[in-house]
């Protein structure tokens, strides 16, 4: 990736994280893009550069983080299993967040609640529908390139890539509505081990 690209979605990056910060202080309707862009330390233009509004803001954090996992999966050792591959790629971006003892959404009761919230706005809703399709288009092509298929022509890249999308958000909505704090890496490891497994039935039932 070259400098320009580097910084570019290191903007994007601040932006998101910006918009999803506020609006988990402060109220979805109680944030405005002028909010979000001097928190970021840009100018509101800037921020329109890259997102059409605080919807799109907050989605593109999953793009963001679909594309990491895809340049990540790129990067694996080339004879390594692909969901070994997939799994590494996975927790590879997530695990930064399992760090801290209690920083992430999946640790603080209070910004689970407000995530809630925010997730149930119909403009959100409608971006993370779009953000997930671009996510999935992406991680599809870096699948094709690990096996050799056409992503447009061949089935497996995009229904591997819709699986892993949805291990993902599964895993973060248990964490979300778990009576506990419940990190989410533990949980999206054993997603993924169900997934390599070929999602077998607890107790060996088919």
């Amino acid at each position: 990736m070259g400098l320009r690209e580097r910084k570019r979605r290191e903007t994007r990056s601040a932006l998101s994280m910006a918009a999803i910060r506020l609006c988990v202080e402060r109220g979805w309707d109680k944030v405005t893009v002028d909010d979000i862009a001097a928190a970021a330390n840009v100018s509101p233009r800037t921020f329109r550069n890259y997102f059409s509004g605080k919807a799109e803001a907050v989605a593109s954090r999953h793009v963001d983080r679909v594309l990491r996992i895809a340049d990540e999966l790129r990067a694996r050792p080339a004879g390594e299993p692909l969901w070994d591959s997939i799994t590494g790629a996975v927790l590879a971006e997530f695990a930064p967040a399992d760090s801290a003892p209690r920083g992430g959404l999946a640790h603080d009761r209070r910004w689970q609640d407000a995530v809630r919230l925010m997730l149930a706005d119909p403009a959100l809703h409608g971006e993370i529908v779009k953000a997930n399709a671009a996510a999935q288009d992406e991680l599809a092509a870096a699948i094709a390139e690990r096996t050799g298929l056409d992503p447009d022509r061949d089935l497996y890249p995009k229904l591997a890539a819709a699986a892993v999308c949805a291990a993902i958000g599964v895993a973060t909505e248990h964490c979300l509505r778990a009576d506990e704090p419940t990190p989410l890496g533990p949980v999206l490891r054993e997603a993924f081990d169900r997934l390599t497994a070929g999602l077998p039935a607890p107790g060996g039932d088919r």
